[in-house]
């Protein structure tokens, strides 16, 4: 996949890469990226800093926090130091300058291609739940969750943080990690979302409100 807002660099992009033999799908901002990122289909992401709606690093952090190992490699015309390291960071895996040349960029796709795959996520499990981050299957006592993407990020985090008791701020920051508020009620509605789902008739809640806090998931 190639993520790229500028039109025109697009376009050379896509017939570089496809004249070299790939399968090439494109984005031009932000959040259809990390929506298309997210089913984990692809060999590799070209991925630009700039783009609209949500950067490419934030973009790229979203989809190390949903599990996806695709290695990324991110565009940048941005020439600092700081930067660099801010995408390597959040999880890309090599990063190139613009301008650059389409043979640097291939090498850079085959060095890419040749590193050791990442180790496959564990499935995560709790409360008869059990998640699998690759897939982002849920199921739960052997009945599989109907989730949308967002329920899924949630029952993902409420997952990795069982146990613990999660305030609404936390979650906002970690869940819209590129927004500066996010209203209470959102989490709220989100959350109850998800309890209709994991909870059937004669199952045990297993996402409790804390009161004056926020949530925790567990058996009790």
């Amino acid at each position: 996949m190639v993520v790229e807002d500028d039109a025109a660099l697009r376009d050379v992009l896509l017939r570089a890469l496809e004249e070299g033999g790939h399968i090439v799908d494109t984005a031009a901002d932000g959040p259809t990226a990390e929506l298309m990122g997210a089913d984990d289909s692809y060999e590799a992401i070209v991925l630009d800093v700039m783009l609209p709606g949500r950067d490419g690093i934030a973009v790229v952090g979203a989809l190390r926090a949903l599990g996806i190992r695709t290695p990324v490699l991110m565009l940048t015309a941005r020439i600092t130091e700081e930067d660099a390291v801010a995408g390597l960071d959040a999880g890309a895996d090599d990063y190139l300058r613009k301008p650059f040349g389409i043979a640097e960029l291939h090498a850079r796709l085959r060095s890419l291609s040749r590193r050791e795959p990442r180790e496959r996520p564990a499935p995560i499990a709790g409360g008869g739940i059990v998640y699998d981050p690759v897939s982002r299957r849920a199921t739960r006592n052997g009945r599989e969750l109907d989730l949308t993407h967002r329920e899924t990020i949630f029952l993902e985090y409420f997952l990795r943080n069982a146990g613990r008791a999660l305030s609404r701020e936390m979650i906002a920051a970690a869940l819209w990690p590129s927004e500066s508020e996010i209203a209470s009620n959102v989490i709220d509605v989100y959350v109850r979302r998800l309890r209709s789902k994991l909870d059937a008739p004669g199952e045990p809640p297993v996402l409790h409100t804390v009161r004056g806090i926020g949530y925790r998931m567990g058996d009790r």
